[in-house]
């Protein structure tokens, strides 16, 4: 799931700044967007949020998995049969996610689709399942089975019964290009937050950076601490609403593409990159790494932060963060 962001605004008047901040909640995608737009009055807000919504929803019918006319689908119902040619757009995403996938030595992988849900979370596990339906379950997850060819265009799924999946990369993504489209208008500043896959550009009306404030996994109702966001992405996952038990030991429902096993360790994740579609996919990655490897992993990157919760409630930052604590 993606916990969603407490977006601090503060809404000057026309009559100061010349702009306003109009905003609308609708449901995309199958999950929450808020949409915040700068403008001169509220006839060129609302068109300019119909345009993000029209752009978001053509990103949806191109990556859906569920709609059996979507490009996506025909990939998936042709794995081990043949490779199925494709829009220059979805290609790239997928060759993105690929790059991810080899950058994160599978620990973000789009073929997850193609896992088997052995993992209940909806309280009505009892037991583990066993070492062999763990197995068994990521069969036919495996990134290096994606093959693509850029000449022809195509993307082809070697194994019968693989298919790919959009769902840790593909709000991110549609949050990417709605921003950039409405900047291409004239819109000189706003937000896109799909469910807690967050991008921003521009200042407030007054002038001040965006600010976000992330909230502590285990009281929803205090703030840990505030960050100004400048032209940049903000991405949130957490684990601490939907997960399970055994021996004393949290397991998030995020699954580890390699083991088919939960991973455990961490409540929250807060990646602070350029765009919402890699910090997307690195706030997934971070869970299944865990706090060690993953830390070590942000610091590597040039232009990637990232805040971790773990299971006991601390607080781990990657080295260029500086928290601005609330009490």
């Amino acid at each position: 799931m993606r916990t969603k962001l407490i977006i601090i605004l503060i809404l000057c008047s026309s009559i100061c700044f010349g702009q306003q901040v109009y905003s609308r909640t609708v449901k995309l995608m199958g999950s929450r967007f808020d949409i915040s737009v700068e403008a001169k009055d509220s006839i060129k807000g609302s068109k300019y949020i119909d345009t993000a919504i029209n752009e978001i929803s053509r990103i949806e019918r191109l990556i859906s998995s569920w709609d059996p006319k979507s490009q996506t689908s025909q990939i998936n119902r042709s794995a081990g049969v043949k490779p199925i040619k494709v829009d220059e757009e979805l290609f790239h995403l997928i060759e993105r996610a690929l790059k991810l996938s080899k950058l994160t030595d599978g620990a973000f992988d789009i073929s997850y689709a193609s896992m088997d849900k052995v993992w209940k979370f909806d309280g009505s596990m009892s037991e583990m399942p066993s070492k062999e339906a763990i197995n068994n379950s990521v069969s036919k997850v495996g990134y290096h089975n994606i093959i693509i060819d850029k000449g022809n265009q195509t993307v082809y799924l070697k194994e019968p019964g693989m298919k790919i999946g959009f769902g840790a990369i593909g709000k991110g993504y549609a949050a990417d290009k709605a921003k950039a489209l409405l900047k291409d208008i004239g819109v000189t500043g706003g937000i896109i937050n799909a469910s807690g896959d967050l991008n921003t550009w521009g200042t407030q009306p007054n002038g001040k950076d965006w600010k976000v404030a992330i909230v502590n996994p285990l009281n929803k109702e205090k703030v840990f601490s505030w960050m100004p966001v400048k032209n940049s992405a903000v991405v949130t996952s957490g684990n601490y609403e939907k997960y399970i038990e055994f021996d004393g030991i949290l397991y998030s429902h995020i699954i580890d593409p390699r083991t088919g096993y939960p991973s455990s360790g961490i409540l929250s994740v807060t990646i602070f990159t350029l765009t919402a579609e890699l910090a997307d996919a690195l706030a997934t990655s971070v869970f299944v790494m865990g706090v060690e490897s993953g830390l070590n992993f942000i610091n590597q990157l040039k232009g990637v932060e990232c805040i971790i919760v773990d299971s006991e409630n601390n607080i781990l930052t990657s080295k260029n963060i500086e928290l601005e604590t609330t009490n």
